[in-house]
């Protein structure tokens, strides 16, 4: 009897271990199961949101597509924002919202460089990696600004193009976007440091007009140029909706020849123009890299691999290694590259891409 209870004390105590070494087994798995729950949070998806100057606007568009594509390889959330208006409110409301769903980043094309900065300062104090693109905000409003090329080269390329055009002497004006906008401001800024040099003496600059990057109103300030300044024979306009409704308007009215046109704009709305001689030639950068090299630079700065300070470096993709460098603003910026010219030669290859 004594050796039956023994056994059956032996066979409990057996038992009892094995379910102390189960145990033990299944708590080991539970921690790695969270450690690996919690590393996978930290790396994974981002909820990244990208604003753009307005809804409706084709370059805008593009950029939106090179964004989702980069995002897509990243494998983060595109969050897409398009303002009815190209307004600093219509953004201010957009950031508002953002920051209340807790997005990862925001990447914004201003329509104002300081309207935005309470908006966007109380993004970055909830936590958000904010930055602009294309448009710049002030530099105490972002970590890092994305830029489609050197403002410099952009605005003394667009002054030398249409002086060759003209003969270098008469009368030209520029048709903007909006008086707000950074990147245009800026590029108008270096057309004026260019115009200053003696080779420009015989060309006069009569007026800076702005069609806010509407359609019509574009079409309309066109119209009034040429009206209030009949001698006019040259037009800059650095912006693509403004030179797709200059062309138009000099079309329409017989002009190819008499005022010339150059700036930057998008092929596919330029090819016809450009074959008809109305406007020489052109400059752009791909808008769909903009916004692939946004939506690098956005993953970056949310997963912490950048914090848009000078000497930065970054994956981009298929646009390979870029760095964090000094800008203008006195804040940083990523610079995309050198603006490309289109004309005749290149325009049908050019306008079936974007």
């Amino acid at each position: 009897m004594k050796k039956i209870k023994k056994m059956l004390a032996l066979i409990l105590s057996l038992i009892l271990v094995t379910l102390a070494l189960a145990a033990c087994g299944s708590s080991n798995n539970v921690s790695k199961s969270s450690t690996n729950a919690k590393s996978q949070s930290n790396n994974g998806k981002k909820r990244i949101a990208i604003v753009v100057k307005s809804t409706g606007n084709p370059y805008n568009e593009k950029e939106i597509e090179g964004f989702k594509n980069a995002l897509k390889e990243l494998g983060d959330e595109a969050i897409v924002q398009e303002p009815a208006q190209p307004t600093a409110d219509a953004q201010i409301q957009i950031i508002q919202q953002l920051t209340a769903q807790k997005v990862d980043a925001i990447a914004i094309a201003a329509n104002d460089p300081d309207a935005l900065q309470p908006a966007l300062q109380k993004a970055m104090n909830a936590g958000i990696k904010v930055f602009s693109f294309d448009s710049s905000i002030n530099a105490q409003s972002r970590m890092v600004h994305v830029n489609q090329a050197d403002p410099e080269k952009i605005g003394r390329t667009l002054v030398q193009a249409i002086s060759v055009m003209i003969g270098g002497k008469g009368q030209i004006a520029i048709l903007s976007a909006t008086s707000q906008a950074t990147n245009q401001n800026t590029w108008i800024s270096w057309m004026k440091k260019e115009l200053e040099k003696p080779e420009y003496k015989d060309i006069q600059l009569v007026k800076i007009a702005y069609g806010d990057d509407l359609r019509d109103k574009s079409v309309s300030e066109t119209q009034g140029l040429l009206q209030s300044y009949p001698n006019l024979k040259g037009i800059i306009s650095p912006t693509t909706v403004g030179i797709a409704a200059a062309g138009k308007v000099l079309t329409d009215k017989g002009l190819k020849g008499k005022v010339q046109l150059t700036g930057l704009g998008l092929p596919s709305e330029m090819a016809a123009y450009i074959k008809s001689g109305v406007c020489q030639w052109m400059y752009l950068w791909n808008p769909i890299d903009v916004g692939y090299l946004t939506g690098y630079t956005a993953d970056a700065l949310a997963k912490g691999k950048i914090s848009g300070k000078v000497g930065d470096t970054l994956d981009a993709g298929r646009l390979g290694t870029k760095a964090v460098v000094k800008a203008d603003d006195g804040g940083t910026q990523v610079l995309l590259g050198a603006p490309f010219k289109f004309d005749i030669k290149n325009i049908d290859e050019w306008a079936k891409v974007y």
